[in-house]
């Protein structure tokens, strides 16, 4: 069965390369992408301030973080929790370099080699919504996903709401799940196809009224192009 986490950080700038580092992450585990509780949520210490930009948008002070673990300290256990799972992130670039960056400085391999996969919203966003605002609040507003406790950005909250809008992007997704479990459930066997030929169409006649209906509209088109509808010519005998 299919093992799901949406993944979100927040950090004490925009640049790993430049130095900034992870403070907090939140992960929310879908499982036949449903929301199980099992979650994850830390905050971590990054021995550096935020700055103020940053603060401005996560909210979480210097002073919260000095008594937080550091990320090398949780790394296996935030590993153990990744291991093999397939990863959603909005703008997943951005995350994954925070995380290749924080593994790189605890000696562990890249995140890639420890997931089945990462699926980035954005660009499946942008795919769907071409030439629209695709950030996760805009996304909340067209998918109708309550986002009104978004004061600040928050790496659990964002995640949850993360979540619902994957889920509400990728609805199509359910039908061929439910085909799919049905398929592999215990003693199952082989699944059966839909014989066709045993199919049997209705055939629902006009009324008398739609018939009119039809034939004065056909007239209307045949006056409008001065004759020259092809369905009055192929009615005539040859």
């Amino acid at each position: 069965m299919t093992r799901q986490i949406v993944l979100d950080t927040e950090t004490t700038g925009l640049s790993a390369a430049d130095g900034d580092r992870i403070i907090e992450l939140g992960c929310v585990e879908l499982v036949a992408r449903k929301p199980t509780g099992n979650n994850l949520h830390l905050y971590l210490n990054p021995d550096r301030d935020s700055h103020e930009d940053a603060l401005r948008v996560h909210g979480i002070s210097n002073e919260f973080l000095r008594d937080k673990p550091r990320f090398a300290e949780r790394a296996q256990e935030i590993l153990d929790y990744l291991r093999g799972a397939e990863l959603i992130i909005h703008n997943a670039g951005f995350d994954v370099g925070f995380l290749d960056k924080e593994l790189e400085l605890a000696g562990l391999p890249p995140l890639a080699t420890h997931v089945a996969g990462i699926v980035d919203t954005l660009a499946m966003a942008r795919e769907m919504f071409p030439g629209k605002r695709n950030s996760l609040d805009a996304l909340c507003d067209r998918l109708e996903v309550d986002n009104s406790g978004r004061t600040l950005h928050g790496a659990l909250l964002d995640a949850q709401l993360l979540a619902e809008v994957y889920i509400n992007m990728t609805r199509g997704q359910e039908a061929l799940l439910v085909m799919d479990e049905a398929a592999d459930g215990a003693g199952a066997g082989p699944a059966s196809g839909i014989d066709l030929r045993r199919l049997v169409l209705p055939v629902i006649a006009p009324t008398a009224a739609e018939l009119a209906a039809h034939e004065a509209l056909l007239t209307q088109l045949d006056k409008a192009s001065g004759g020259k509808t092809v369905w009055r010519n192929l009615s005539q005998p040859g």
